[in-house]
């Protein structure tokens, strides 16, 4: 047959790819790799560049000999209780490395950014892709993303990075999440975003906690009824240290495997990462189980 049945079947499922400007992103054949770019001096994990043009291209350079499909350079720190930078810092920590990487990489550059100010400048710098905790909900979001045909992926949290820690609370935490990402998504499209654009994020570890977040990749299939590929960044976050008593954000690199591995499982289509050699590895092996490989492959 070519192809095994489950594999056949798992890609007859793919959703419908997402356009970003001049590049696409295609789920057919494999699970997508977001690689992670702080350009914060204050990330979380301990990986923040600030600014620094030279490190973002030598660190994207690897990322995409490694397996990165799309790169996320963000200027803005949204670790829980982070306060904002200032519009023009943000813009200035992002602007040199988006625009040396898209002037060398043939992959997409993602903004991670609230601000229209800053995704303006990024989209004007080679970015082609908005990454959003706020979900375009800022005044300004939705007119950047649709007068530039970015893609765009819209993210569930509660509460603002701040205070989204302080005792979250759900009555239903799946229907929230897509109830919220329903309505979200219809807005921008009234907004004038293309569904073509849109992928969506149930937000891991924003405004939710160990047990919400655990549940959370148990029942990430349940979005699919939402028909929007789904992105997930499990990546070194607290929840994982908590599980497995591990302080030090670098230490969470098995955690972060299974994760991601249990995720494309219920049906992520795009895994935000730290760990780019490792995890496409596991992104790999993943997709071999759930979808099937090649006949001749076999061994």
């Amino acid at each position: 047959m070519g192809k095994l049945r489950c594999g056949m079947e798992k890609a007859a499922k793919a959703p419908a790819p997402i356009r970003c400007g001049e590049h696409e992103l295609n789920f057919t054949a494999k699970t997508l790799v977001m690689g992670i770019i702080n350009a914060t001096p204050d990330s979380f994990s301990g990986d923040g560049i600030g600014g620094d043009a030279e490190m973002a291209l030598q660190q994207a350079r690897g990322y995409v000999a490694a397996g990165a499909d799309i790169l996320d350079i963000g200027g803005q720190s949204t670790r829980p209780g982070s306060k904002e930078a200032s519009v023009e810092e943000e813009i200035s920590r992002v602007i040199g490395p988006i625009t040396a990487i898209a002037a060398e990489l043939d992959v997409p550059v993602s903004i991670d950014t609230a601000r229209p100010q800053v995704a303006e400048a990024a989209l004007d710098a080679g970015a082609t892709f908005i990454n959003d905790v706020y979900a375009l909900r800022r005044d300004g979001m939705v007119q950047a993303a649709a007068a530039s045909g970015a893609g765009v992926c819209l993210m569930h949290m509660q509460g603002e990075p701040r205070t989204m820690q302080h005792n979250p609370h759900y009555n239903d935490l799946m229907g929230e999440i897509r109830d919220f990402l329903a309505e979200r998504t219809q807005a921008v499209m009234a907004g004038g975003v293309a569904e073509s654009q849109i992928m969506i994020d149930p937000g891991f570890g924003f405004g939710k906690t160990v047990n919400h977040n655990l549940e959370m990749v148990r029942r990430l299939g349940e979005l699919g009824s939402l028909g929007r590929p789904i992105l997930i960044g499990p990546s070194r976050k607290s929840t994982i240290g908590k599980v497995l008593g591990q302080q030090d954000p670098q230490q969470r690199l098995w955690g972060t495997a299974a994760v991601c591995a249990l995720c494309i499982a219920n049906g992520a289509a795009m895994i935000r990462i730290h760990d780019v050699e490792q995890m496409a590895q596991v992104t790999r092996m993943t997709d071999a189980v759930v979808r099937g490989v090649p006949e001749e492959d076999d061994v």
